[in-house]
């Protein structure tokens, strides 16, 4: 029998490496803790023991970012949902970010975990949900894949949740190319989505990031789409001006990409900057956009990589 009095806080750690890559894998959440090239972080870390800072790093499964009011209706019910953004009355980010996720099969450059979101309420659905993170001399990639082993058509998106690490000044000092033509609007107290705007446009052009250009004071909390694609892939481009820098990839099956600048006390604020290509935008269970509704016996999968620079 297992002793879970020595399971860290953060759950069962599964380091990887590959070449000049090192990351680890917590379990809870399926969480990337530590992304490093050489020894550089390239995502904000946090400890083994700690309690993951807020979804830092997690992987986001039914739903990424909010459900406005917990309220949803779909196939003839309406369903409701905990509200775990109390402050803002939403329910945020799914229900896998918490779970203990089990390994499933993992080498010394890859791990995959599993979680299985059973019936509850609010979510009356089944869904195996599976992630492999693999390291190459290419970066990190991780695939989700979600499969549908209940009864009735479960709505579905994801995404991750990581803070990419450019160099060690704080986010304000660092450059940024974002490939995004628009960006959702949203209410200010609540964000609450309003509408679609021209990134050149919208606010006097105060979250057009196309053209790399420094963070500085811009605060960040939208999702962007419109998403141009290079050779089939978006990317984001995160530069320091010591000269490092990261990137973040996705292809097609994102559509939609959050991008956070923390604010707030400490280090652990204004010190990454999130980046989280989405399969659905905010509030996606009552707009529909973009949104998966999983037959019984269907699968989805989705992935991204990151890469140092």
């Amino acid at each position: 029998m297992s002793n879970d009095a020595t399971v860290p806080a953060s759950g069962t750690q599964h380091i990887l490496t590959s070449g000049p890559y090192r990351a680890v894998i917590a379990s809870v959440g399926a969480s990337l803790r530590v992304l490093e090239h050489d020894g550089r972080p390239l995502v904000t870390p946090y400890g083994e023991d700690d309690v993951r800072p807020g979804y830092r790093g997690a992987v986001l499964v039914p739903w990424p970012n909010r459900v406005v009011d917990g309220h949803y209706y779909v196939d003839g019910h309406t369903y409701v949902l905990s509200l775990t953004e109390p402050e803002r009355g939403h329910a945020l980010h799914g229900l896998g970010a918490w779970a203990e996720w089990s390994v499933v099969a993992g080498d010394e450059a890859s791990v995959t975990l599993a979680h299985t979101i059973a019936p509850q309420a609010g979510y009356p659905f089944r869904v195996r949900c599976e992630v492999t993170y693999a390291l190459t001399a290419e970066g990190l990639s991780w695939t989700v894949r979600a499969t549908n082993v209940g009864t009735g058509r479960a709505p579905y998106g994801t995404g991750p949740h990581p803070y990419l690490v450019a160099g060690p000044e704080p986010v304000d000092d660092w450059e940024v190319r974002i490939p995004a033509e628009q960006v959702l609007t949203v209410t200010p107290d609540r964000l609450v989505p309003t509408g679609v705007a021209d990134v050149a446009t919208y606010d006097g052009g105060r979250l057009d990031f196309r053209a790399p250009r420094p963070v500085g004071d811009t605060f960040i909390d939208h999702a962007y789409t419109g998403l141009v694609l290079e050779d089939g892939k978006g990317r984001v481009e995160v530069r320091s001006p010591s000269g490092t820098g990261v990137a973040m990839e996705w292809d097609a099956g994102s559509p939609w990409l959050q991008v956070h600048t923390p604010q707030g006390p400490g280090d652990a604020f204004r010190s990454g900057l999130a980046v989280e290509p989405m399969t659905c935008p905010p509030d996606a269970f009552n707009s529909r956009t973009d949104l998966v509704l999983l037959e019984p016996g269907e699968s989805h999968e989705v992935g991204w990589r990151i890469v140092a620079l």
